[in-house]
């Protein structure tokens, strides 16, 4: 993924979010040709993979390629988690 290009007041922001030790300020940040990354330390697979699926999710990106999501679910009204290749090879039906 591409850094974030931030400004100076957006930093601030960021550096508020670090303050309360929030978990909105974990990202990859360009500034001034400066790459800023916070993440969480000793992180286990499994927690970064929830938050990228949690990310990609309310983005309305599939959450296995990054794809973007076109088809809701009609009966729940909310756009479906894969993109239209996905769900033909994962969610078939048998």
């Amino acid at each position: 993924m591409e850094p974030k290009k931030v400004t100076i007041k957006s930093l601030q922001g960021i550096l508020d979010n670090l303050k309360t030790a929030s978990e909105a300020a974990i990202g990859t940040y360009l500034y001034k040709g400066l790459r800023l990354q916070i993440s969480k330390y000793k992180a286990s697979g499994a927690e970064r993979f929830a938050r990228l699926y949690h990310r990609r999710r309310n983005q309305g990106l599939c959450v296995v390629c990054g794809e973007k999501v076109t088809h809701k679910n009609p009966r729940t009204g909310k756009l479906y988690r894969l993109c239209n290749e996905h769900r033909e090879k994962i969610d078939k039906k048998v």
